[in-house]
């Protein structure tokens, strides 16, 4: 997080395109108050430029050789927006308010400076990011759709993942073990007699017999896993086999069909079926052969892609591999929505936790708002690996946003959070008092949103 945002409250930061906003800049502390009687002054420059702007030399009649590339691209050095309108403005009630309206969907940044007889001193740099209608109305919900306990090969309880999520800033998650939907069930029952913001829902890692794919079930009102164990399974998965279109040579057409079959239950279970990790690295070989993972690519049965999953350090390459595949079959004209998901084995002792997760801009955070959401293409994967930059993927839209968010709004929002998984893990831990607590929390983070987004 910047210096000034921890300095200035500034509001909004997220403003609607088109209509005239008001950004009010109020600072928090003595040591950066402003002074009365004082002008200020603000420049609003957008990042990517205003329409149809083609340069960036912001002088009158520029001839010649350009100037001085390490003047031009100091942090402060005010010929980079001598010519950009500014508003002359001075303190009122403590704080600085400027109208202003966003012409164009971008990050804009606002220049923030005294005047004193005449000459202009440097006080601070903030930054906004405009939306277009559409995405204006959606909020960002950070969870994980991917994780083990200690049901099947994790280390922790249910209900200790599910706290842990808070804690690290997530909104929503599921468990989503092995084979197994019950411990799903087991974390959303741990919290159901405490009023928490945080959305636990039922999940679990699908496996066909047989079949080398993993598929999570993400939100499903029942378990496929349990109904591989009915006779009907294989007859089922028999006539599917009829009705498929001729598949390439070499594919059986049993590990196939029993893909197509699993996403269908997971449909019918009102959940969002996610193909995982497609080449992650299983003793030498991709866990998945190309030869299959190329014709779930081509017929999409699934409803999302894990495109960013929990590999170790040493495994990486392996999301750059789906990175590339995606985009090129993007490019292709596929229309492929996206996770990101730790597939952590574990949340103090072990890596991948909270290494990669999904933001979803959506109406909320209810279940159907997610998935439609998800599927509706408004999703970004997040690779946050410990001592990197942090990056989103996804379209190219959402990821530009997304990395503003990363930057400018989820660290207060990660630290509302932060509070409430440590008061839900201490409910866990036997301290009855924090029940109370945990509903103090209630509301904070759509509060936060409330006032970093301009009026609707």
């Amino acid at each position: 997080m910047r210096a000034e945002s921890t300095y200035f409250d500034v509001s909004p930061k997220i403003i609607p395109v088109g209509r005239e906003s008001v950004i009010s800049i109020r600072p928090m502390f003595d040591h950066c108050r402003f002074r009365e009687g004082i002008t200020y002054q603000v420049a609003l420059l957008p990042a990517e430029g205003y329409p149809n702007q083609t340069s960036w030399i912001d002088s009158e009649n520029q001839v010649g050789p350009i100037p001085n590339v390490y003047a031009l691209f100091s942090q402060y050095n005010s010929n980079l927006w001598k010519n950009v309108p500014k508003h002359q403005v001075q303190p009122v009630s403590g704080k600085i308010s400027v109208p202003y309206t966003f012409l164009s969907e971008q990050e804009y940044v606002l220049i923030l400076e005294q005047v004193k007889d005449g000459q202009a001193t440097f006080v601070a740099e903030f930054r906004v990011y405009a939306l277009d209608a559409d995405l204006f109305e959606l909020r960002p919900f950070k969870g994980d759709t991917h994780n083990h306990t200690c049901h099947s090969d994790g280390i922790e309880s249910p209900a200790f993942v599910a706290g842990s999520s808070r804690r690290i800033g997530l909104d929503f998650m599921a468990v989503t073990d092995h084979g197994k939907y019950a411990p799903s069930l087991e974390a959303i029952e741990a919290f159901k007699s405490i009023d928490t913001d945080m959305r636990i829902y039922p999940g679990e890692e699908v496996h066909p017999p047989g079949n080398p794919v993993h598929i999570v079930n993400f939100g499903g009102t029942f378990s496929v896993n349990d109904l591989f164990r009915d006779e009907a399974y294989l007859a089922e998965v028999k006539a599917l086999e009829k009705t498929l279109p001729g598949l390439p040579d070499g594919v059986d057409k049993y590990t196939y069909a029993s893909c197509v079959w699993c996403f269908d239950k997971i449909r019918k279970a009102r959940g969002l079926g996610v193909f995982c990790h497609p080449y992650w690295m299983n003793f030498h070989r991709c866990d998945v052969p190309g030869c299959l993972t190329d014709l779930l690519f081509e017929n999409q049965p699934y409803d999302a892609l894990e495109l960013i999953g929990g590999y170790f350090r040493h495994e990486t390459e392996s999301n750059t591999l789906q990175v590339a595949r995606y985009h090129e079959e993007r490019a292709n004209g596929k229309h492929i929505p996206i996770a990101g998901a730790s597939d952590s084995h574990g949340c103090v002792q072990k890596d991948l936790f909270g290494w990669y997760y999904t933001i979803v801009f959506a109406p909320s955070s209810d279940l159907e708002d997610l998935i439609e959401s998800i599927k509706s293409l408004n999703s970004v994967a997040v690779e946050a690996i410990p001592g990197e930059t942090t990056r989103a993927y996804g379209p190219f839209r959402l990821v530009r946003y997304a990395q503003y968010l990363l930057r400018e709004i989820f660290p207060a929002h990660d630290e509302l959070c932060a509070e409430e998984g440590r008061l839900m893990l201490a409910y866990l831990a036997g301290d009855q008092n924090a029940a109370n607590l945990i509903g103090n929390c209630k509301g904070h983070t759509a509060k936060l949103y409330d006032h970093l987004w301009g009026a609707k």
